[in-house]
């Protein structure tokens, strides 16, 4: 994975939580989101840890590139940091690609865990923080798909639908299974065959997409 952050300490302490870890490798650090994108054209990092607000070229417009062109070599993720102060650029870097979020202010095993499910892409991270920042920023979702809208829920099983909404909750997929009653394999199904029915690229999309079309509204439960 690789780490960018401007601020140097914050990337050491990152490096020493994450090295410990067998099955995480640190490829590299970057200061700023130029230094970013060239890194991940290089270095080819399964996951890229992405701090929002750096001189230059924000998180936001390196996220943009890196998905942009990741897309067509090794699928790059990128797993947002954010703080509650700047909660309002998270919807962008929905818009630019992200596939989740992280609050700076996380324990380490939050981080760990959060990078794993990230690189895995079956689900959101920080269900509660995906919750809160969708509830106070509702009003823009609108605005959050630049291409042609995907097909609409029509396309969509009652059980599809119904998964999705859970989904839009921030619920992982063992306790939609709970909830269900069913499995967490057949609820993975479920979700894989509502992002391929909606052309959504991961959950994070897809809690949007319940948004817009008014299947979760704010502060459902």
């Amino acid at each position: 994975m690789l780490l960018v952050d401007d601020q140097p300490l914050l990337r050491t302490g990152f490096r020493l939580i994450l090295e410990a870890e067998a099955d995480i490798a640190v490829v590299g650090e970057a200061g700023d989101g130029a230094a970013a994108v060239e890194m991940t054209r290089s270095l080819l990092p399964d996951v890229v840890l992405m701090d929002i607000r750096m001189p230059g070229v924000d998180g936001i417009e390196a996220t943009r590139r890196i998905i942009r062109e990741g897309a067509a070599s090794h699928d790059p993720k990128v797993l947002i940091l954010t703080t509650f102060d700047l909660d309002e650029y998270v919807i962008e870097a929905v818009r630019a690609g992200a596939s989740g979020f992280l609050l700076k202010d996380s324990p380490p095993e939050d981080l760990v865990q959060a990078i794993r499910i990230v690189a895995e892409g079956d689900a959101i991270v920080a269900p509660s923080v995906t919750r809160r920042l969708l509830d106070r920023f509702a009003t823009r979702l609108p605005a959050v798909r630049d291409a042609a809208p995907p097909p609409g829920l029509d396309t969509l099983t009652a059980r599809e639908r119904e998964v999705l909404a859970h989904v839009a909750r921030g619920q992982s997929n063992a306790e939609i299974a709970a909830e269900l009653v069913v499995s967490e394999t057949t609820v993975k199904t479920h979700v894989g065959n509502v992002l391929a029915k909606l052309g959504l690229r991961d959950r994070v999309q897809a809690v949007v997409y319940a948004y817009e079309t008014g299947l979760s509204r704010p502060g459902q439960g």
